[in-house]
């Protein structure tokens, strides 16, 4: 099974659109196994094919932290028909990603996701129309205003592309803010991916934003261009897909989080 996700060890959690991508463009394999279940191992909770753990592609043990989480992994591989088909697991490609490329470099992930605070979306504002600039004021400046007030990082937002660079102190306060456990980090990485935004992601972490306003708030423009111009088939399909990636993600990280910080 390990040739199945194809991860690169000792790298940041991939963009999934080239992860589903490169999937499409292999064979699919035909389903080996019966059985998929959830067992306890050490620190945690392994996935077996016919009382086999699954492994990453270099030979490690899946261990997955929350059972909750454990047994969404095991109903991806139960739901599998006569092939596997990578692309409609995504909670198996991110389980690879932590413990492939993740547990053992937090820091250095982290590192890579906190990059795109340099240039995040949420700095770069239409000048026009004025419907547009509401709307992006209104799903976006309540995040903002939360960094500012909640962590001390206080951005410089720019009308239109030209990237305007950002205060030192702003990125330290936003890097301090991220969450320290691999699970949680790779999870906010591919949010990020996804969204544009490393400040919708960090949101969603600190519960200041649910899952639905993060993503209704990385495609503001989108949206608004569809509701002026129709809506473009193709880039909905791809939408669709990628909002998979993202709810598998957001799983991820309800799923790991600590008691206390899930909230009421």
């Amino acid at each position: 099974m390990r040739e199945l996700f194809e991860d690169a060890a000792g790298q940041p959690p991939p963009d999934p659109r080239e992860s589903a991508r490169a999937s499409a463009r292999t064979p699919l394999r035909k389903r080996f196994y019966k059985a998929a279940s959830v067992t306890d191992a050490e620190g945690g909770f392994a996935i077996t094919l016919d009382g086999k753990p699954i492994r990453t592609p270099s030979g490690r043990q899946v261990v997955i932290p929350a059972r909750a989480l454990a047994d969404a992994v095991a109903a991806e591989w139960a739901a599998q028909g006569e092939t596997i088909d990578p692309v409609t697991m995504p909670l198996t490609r991110i389980a690879n990603s932590v413990v492939e490329g993740v547990i053992d470099r937090v820091e250095l992930v982290s590192d890579d996701l906190a990059k795109y605070f340099e240039s995040d979306l949420l700095f770069y504002r239409a000048g026009h129309p004025d419907g547009l600039v509401a709307r992006e004021a209104a799903h976006w400046d309540p995040v903002l205003f939360w960094a500012a007030e909640a962590l001390g990082a206080h951005f410089i937002l720019s009308e239109g592309v030209m990237h305007v660079k950002q205060p030192d102190e702003a990125l330290k306060a936003a890097r301090a803010a991220l969450p320290g456990d691999p699970w949680s980090v790779a999870a906010l990485h591919m949010v990020t991916t996804l969204t544009g935004s490393a400040l919708l992601a960090l949101a969603l972490a600190h519960g200041v934003r649910d899952a639905e306003q993060v993503w209704a708030a990385a495609h503001v423009d989108e949206d608004w261009n569809a509701e002026k111009w129709g809506v473009d088939e193709e880039a909905a399909a791809r939408r669709a897909a990628r909002l998979k990636d993202f709810e598998a993600a957001v799983t991820v990280l309800t799923a790991v989080k600590p008691p206390a910080a899930q909230g009421p």
